[in-house]
């Protein structure tokens, strides 16, 4: 059975977070939406072309959805659009230098705000990971599955 009270400590840890992240966003002058969007395309894999189809993937939005920010973030300045590929079709992304500005002065706001917060979140997010008696954090069917393979 769950642990509820770790359960929702854990919520509330996370929502308490993305409370803050969605007022630092607004105080920069970006919806919270345009501030993970240009976070998912700064941070993207190695290999991963900065496509609008990755970006809605990254964030969990329909493509139009991801396609509206994106036009919004062009028009304010953040992103900026280009052709790609060898027909031209393809569009890449990458932010201006006053994306790459403002997403630093975001990020700097939020490595402070995990540094001084963060360490409840890791609590609450290790009472409700399940351990082995070894203290490692090892699902239970994924350690009774090694050892039926070994």
């Amino acid at each position: 059975m769950a642990d509820y009270a770790s359960l929702a400590e854990l919520r509330y840890q996370i929502r308490r977070f993305l409370h803050f992240s969605e007022q630092a966003s607004r105080t920069a002058g970006l919806e919270p939406s345009q501030h993970q969007l240009m976070l998912a395309l700064k941070g993207l894999p190695t290999g991963v072309r900065p496509r609008i189809g990755e970006l809605a993937e990254r964030l969990q939005v329909r493509h139009h959805s991801a396609v509206e920010l994106v036009n919004r973030l062009s028009a304010g300045g953040y992103v900026r659009r280009r052709r790609g590929g060898e027909d031209g079709r393809e569009v890449l992304l990458s932010l201006t230098p006053k994306g790459e500005k403002v997403l630093r002065g975001l990020s700097l706001h939020h490595r402070a705000e995990l540094r001084m917060r963060g360490p409840a979140l890791i609590a609450a997010l290790r009472g409700v990971i399940p351990t082995s008696k070894r203290g490692k954090d090892v699902p239970a069917r994924a350690t009774s599955r090694a050892r039926r393979q070994a």
